[in-house]
């Protein structure tokens, strides 16, 4: 899961172009939006446009545990290996 937060840091950081910031300074549990990293609602779209790109996965907008899964790196993680495992079934 460590290697999976990793790369999604270094995701968001590209995406964003965050400079001046490296996966190190992004905690796990930071929140993504508002307060911590500051994204807003465009940026939760890139994401997860990104999110479906990279990883092959699913995002139901209407889904009302979404907010909660884009709310940090460690909740999107889960969400990606959840994600994952359901294809596989």
């Amino acid at each position: 899961m460590e290697n999976l937060e990793a790369e999604l840091k270094r995701l968001i950081i590209d995406i964003f172009e965050l400079e001046n910031i490296t996966p190190v300074d992004i905690a796990s549990e930071t929140p993504l939006f508002g307060a911590g990293l500051g994204l807003d609602s465009i940026d939760a779209l890139e994401l997860g446009v990104a999110l479906k790109k990279k990883y092959n996965i699913h995002i139901d907008t209407h889904s009302t545990g979404l907010v909660e899964h884009f709310a940090s790196v460690k909740n999107l993680a889960n969400f990606v290996v959840s994600q994952q495992e359901n294809k596989s079934v």
